[in-house]
């Protein structure tokens, strides 16, 4: 089987990952108008909902299979076994968390009353199911990946300009963000055939699985109710209408979370498998290169969405969502914070074997997060759901830099922060002065300020000689020789 280089993959993954933000930006202005803020809401609050319920039917298994395929790659014997193993352990589950739904739709009042929503929205636990992305990311087969999930975009791009025309439309809403973000599955359970055998050659060992699984499960769990709670609580607390404002916010937020963590879908097979194979050194150099493109690019777009928030907004949902703008300047802090995160936990210690400290991490974060939302939401409505989320991102932050403070300790030193920094005011002295000076739309004043605020802080960069930046212009320059 064929294994492409870290920097093929992680290019496949930044398409990947571009189409998550391009895709949005076509169709988010476009389904804020026609739904309007109380129908936007109504939709995220219902995905948010099914997303506790996907999160059950997964078991740990998005993120432990990754691993545990990883280890065994080369063994299409062991690994078709592991699948096999996976794939029927996931499909009872998937089935019990069916039941509890339609049972949960009978007895719970908000529930109820979005029955058709929720049921429409709720195919995606069946294709999340079905999809097993796992060994896809597990065999590094990125470009597959890739094809598939920007076929099922542009899809549902197309559907939902030929199909949503009224508020009224929102369930057909429902059903095609289903199947644009998880209907890939079906070609994946099909194609599956090609990297591993259904047929069962031996006893299976279910029991291995379990201790790994049921801690993924409790990590995603925890993780879940931090970014989704708040969603959540602010349906069932506040209005449609808060839960809509919110969602703008989050929107934004969600794209450039994909952006920031895009290389760490990338390093969780590979560093799995240095870890395996005992290869230190290899290991120590991609950490370091991963938490200097954090924190060179996180940092970036953190600062710029924060100066043009109102901007954003404006462009992405219209005047009518010009509330957000606070919930947004708030939870642009994320961006570095998960970047964070995403290195220490899902790029250290989940290959390390130490996914219990990752596990207690995002519980600490969690209940933080769940205290504050309580008392934060009725007061603050979704400027106080945001301040929560931040504030659970910081401590989970916190707890696995305790946790790994002697292993950091050594990376920190290869990465000059001074030179981030010094580029970062810079480049934000001059948006600023530019927004202040401007009278220009929002989309003009954005694309100039692009140009302005990243020109000067990349410039500044590979002025100063930050490795990154120069590993980027390299890059750059030999696409470039090659085409000649």
């Amino acid at each position: 089987m064929k294994t492409h280089s870290i920097k093929f993959n992680f290019v496949m993954n930044a398409l990947l990952t571009i189409s998550s933000v391009i895709f949005p930006i076509i169709t988010f202005p476009y389904i804020s108008r026609v739904l309007g803020v109380s129908g936007s809401g109504n939709v995220a609050a219902a995905i948010s909902t099914i997303s506790y319920f996907t999160m059950f039917a997964s078991l740990g298994v998005p993120t432990y299979g990754i691993r545990a395929c990883a280890k065994v790659r080369d063994d299409k014997e062991k690994l078709s076994q592991t699948v096999q193993e996976l794939v029927i352990i996931n499909a009872v589950t998937t089935a019990i968390i069916y039941l509890v739904f339609f049972i949960s739709l009978a007895v719970v009042p908000k529930f109820n009353a979005q029955k058709e929503l929720l049921i429409v929205v709720s195919i995606s636990i069946l294709l999340n199911t079905m999809g097993i992305q796992w060994l896809y990311n597990a065999l590094e087969q990125y470009s597959y990946i890739t094809i598939c999930s920007l076929t099922f975009k542009f899809l549902g791009m197309v559907l939902m300009f030929a199909m949503i025309h009224s508020p009224d439309d929102y369930l057909k809403y429902g059903v095609i963000s289903a199947l644009s973000s998880y209907g890939s599955g079906i070609l994946n359970f099909i194609n599956m055939r090609k990297y591993v055998s259904l047929k069962k050659t031996g006893m299976y060992d279910f029991k291995r699985h379990f201790k790994p699984l049921f801690t993924f499960f409790f990590m995603s769990a925890a993780t879940s109710i931090y970014l989704n709670l708040d969603m959540v609580m602010l349906w069932l607390m506040k209005t449609d209408w808060d839960t809509g404002i919110y969602n703008a916010a989050i929107k934004i937020k969600t794209v450039l979370v994909n952006l920031v963590t895009s290389l760490g879908t990338v390093l969780l097979p590979r560093m799995s498998f240095y870890i395996e194979k005992g290869e230190k050194e290899a290991f120590r150099h991609t950490v370091t290169k991963a938490f200097r493109f954090v924190l060179v690019a996180a940092s970036g777009l953190m600062v710029y969405f924060m100066i043009f928030a109102k901007e954003s907004i404006l462009i992405l949902s219209g005047k009518d969502f010009l509330p957000a703008v606070v919930p947004m300047q708030l939870l642009m802090t994320t961006l570095l914070l998960i970047g964070l995160s995403n290195t220490t936990g899902m790029q250290i210690l989940t290959p390390m074997g130490q996914e219990d400290k990752v596990l207690k991490s995002i519980i600490a974060g969690a209940i933080v997060d769940f205290v504050l939302n309580l008392f934060l939401i009725p007061r603050y409505a979704s400027s106080g759901a945001a301040f929560a989320t931040v504030m659970a991102e910081l401590i989970v932050v916190v707890v696995q830099f305790v946790y790994l403070k002697d292993i950091l300790r050594g990376l920190i030193k290869d990465i000059n922060f001074g030179k981030i920094t010094v580029a970062l005011a810079c480049a934000a002295c001059a948006a600023l002065v530019f927004q202040h000076m401007t009278s220009f739309p929002a989309l003009v004043t954005m694309i100039i300020a692009v140009v302005i605020f990243f020109g000067i802080y990349g410039g500044l960069l590979l002025l100063m000689r930050e490795p990154l930046a120069i590993e980027i212009l390299n890059m750059g320059l030999n696409i470039l020789r090659r085409k000649k």
